[in-house]
């Protein structure tokens, strides 16, 4: 009896704990993402803490950025680049375009010399052609895909997605605009032999501007190398773009092309199997993409002055709050979805150390003004230090 006594305990005796009200973060991340980054990035005035991102860097902070070249064995030139756990693949293949080929070409445009214009840089020779025969023949292919398991949206045998397709557009777009890869690189000649100048190369008459500019027309292009450049994002944790351009770079740094001249007795282009005798591409400058993304803190700010309603001075943070809004560099996925304005900077620097804008646009709004763009280019123009240094340290 005893032992049945002391078995049944009244329910008094049970200790009680309230439930919890509070989330985790994780939790809190997915059910209220928008008051999550919010929280973060203007926190209570009483703490007297930065602003600071949900993954811990500051609004102005880019990711840690590495590069690896020459992975590839069988391609002209690879790259591995990767920007926080975005991770971009990028090879290079060169191929052979016979200008009979092309059905635009012309014999007045393969036997015409190459002009030159002016530009600031008076050490940057800039062809007049480069910009027509690249765009025209499509010498040069860039091709993203993103591959299965980058991300949780990319399942095995679906057709290329829009934002893949977007992101090759937008890489093509850049290389015509940057005009990184010179013409003269791609071309092929075939420079004829005179052998009436070899009869007559003592005679005084050889030697006016007039001969000299018919003996220049018998060199002629034969062929063009077209670089198919392909980018495969292995993972994708936000900004897809400037590691799949930084991959581009680092690639096309990289590659080597064979010497190849045309053979005239078979009427076809060789190559030489000696890797010494390859060449690489001599690229016009470096130029460095920087996407910021814009978070903008609408009508769900008043959440705290929700939360914490006696608290007079957090209800006037957080009216404060409501109006504000924050340029993230190099946003992550979590950032991306919950900004609808994107602002991309492309610099470069010249010769002589000075700033010029590659490319500036902007997509989704109309938040950013133009003090902020100029401090973004400044911003920009850290990041390509960065960038430089860190292709330059490849091997």
């Amino acid at each position: 009896m005893a032992s049945t006594t002391g078995a049944s305990k009244p329910s008094s005796a049970i200790p009680h704990h309230p439930p919890s009200l509070s989330l985790p973060p994780s939790q809190f991340a997915r059910l209220q993402p928008h008051a999550y980054l919010l929280a973060h990035l203007s926190p209570p005035a009483s703490s007297n803490q930065p602003s600071i991102r949900a993954n811990g860097r500051a609004p102005s902070q880019f990711r840690i950025t590495s590069a690896n070249a020459g992975s590839l064995t069988h391609a002209n030139g690879s790259a591995v680049v990767r920007v926080g756990d975005t991770v971009a693949v990028c090879g290079v293949r060169a191929e052979i375009l016979h200008t009979e080929d092309i059905a635009a070409w012309g014999v007045s445009a393969s036997s015409s010399a190459v002009k030159k214009r002016k530009t600031g840089d008076p050490t940057d020779d800039v062809d007049e052609e480069d910009d027509s025969q690249i765009r025209d023949f499509d010498l040069l292919v860039p091709n993203l895909s993103l591959s299965t398991g980058c991300g949780p949206g990319f399942i095995p045998g679906a057709a290329p997605s829009t934002l893949a397709q977007s992101l090759s557009h937008q890489l093509l777009s850049l290389l015509h605009t940057s005009r990184l890869v010179r013409a003269e690189d791609l071309r092929i000649w075939y420079e004829q032999p005179d052998f009436l100048s070899l009869d007559r190369h003592n005679e005084e008459e050889m030697e006016t501007d007039e001969k000299k500019h018919s003996g220049a027309s018998k060199r002629e292009i034969k062929a063009f190398w077209v670089l198919y450049i392909d980018v495969m994002i292995i993972s994708l944790a936000g900004n897809p773009f400037d590691a799949a351009w930084a991959a581009v770079l680092a690639a096309l740094r990289d590659t080597k092309l064979p010497r190849a001249w045309w053979d005239l007795d078979n009427e076809i282009v060789v190559c030489s199997d000696e890797l010494s005798e390859a060449r690489k591409l001599t690229l016009r400058g470096i130029p460095v993409a920087s996407s910021y993304s814009v978070f903008e803190a609408d009508a769900a700010a008043a959440w705290r002055a929700v939360v914490i309603p006696d608290v007079d001075q957090e209800k006037e943070q957080a009216e404060k709050v409501a109006g504000q809004r924050w340029i993230l560099a190099d946003p992550d996925a979590f950032e991306e979805n919950l900004c609808q304005e994107s602002v991309r900077v492309v610099v470069d620097k010249d010769n002589g150390g000075k700033t010029k804008i590659v490319k500036l646009e902007k997509n989704g709004g109309l938040a950013v003004d133009k003090e902020e763009l100029r401090k973004l280019v400044e911003l920009s123009t850290q990041r390509w230090e960065q960038i430089k240094n860190m292709l330059e340290g490849l091997r």
